[in-house]
């Protein structure tokens, strides 16, 4: 916005600056795929996998949820994650596991297994220096 002098005024300029540093942050946050698979076998943790890859290419998506976790003087964020494991596998459960439940009984023994898995979503993460963002895109 001009005055009639043909200046700019100082709140407009002021404004626009603030919009880019408060938006800056989202446009630049790295994109990373995730997937997770917890499989319990007669009440036992079985086994446990969690795959981080960094995105070749831009995701399509909104983000429309977000976590904050404490990054630790860490840049890893497989790293982050598995420190922060308890927040992270709430956020997931949040966000929607698949479950897959088989029980077997034969010669009077039972047994179940149950699969719980997250399919490979595509997160956007943002490192700052106090906090990780972390928002799954839809």
């Amino acid at each position: 916005m001009r005055s009639r002098n043909g200046s700019c005024s100082f709140s407009f300029s002021i404004c626009t600056v603030s919009f880019f540093l408060l938006f800056s942050s989202a446009l630049f946050a790295d994109e990373y795929f995730i997937s997770y698979r917890y499989l319990v076998k007669d009440s036992s943790l079985y086994n446990e996998t969690l795959d981080i890859s960094k995105a070749m290419t831009k995701c399509k998506g909104k983000p429309y949820d977000n976590l904050y976790l404490d990054p630790d003087d860490s840049n890893n964020l497989k790293v982050i994650l598995l420190k922060n494991k308890e927040k992270f596998t709430n956020f997931l459960n949040k966000i929607g596991f698949y479950v897959e439940n088989d029980e077997l009984t034969s010669n009077a023994q039972h047994t179940a297994t149950t699969i719980i898995t997250l399919k490979t979503t595509c997160f956007k993460v943002d490192f700052n220096d106090n906090f990780v963002k972390i928002s799954p895109l839809k």
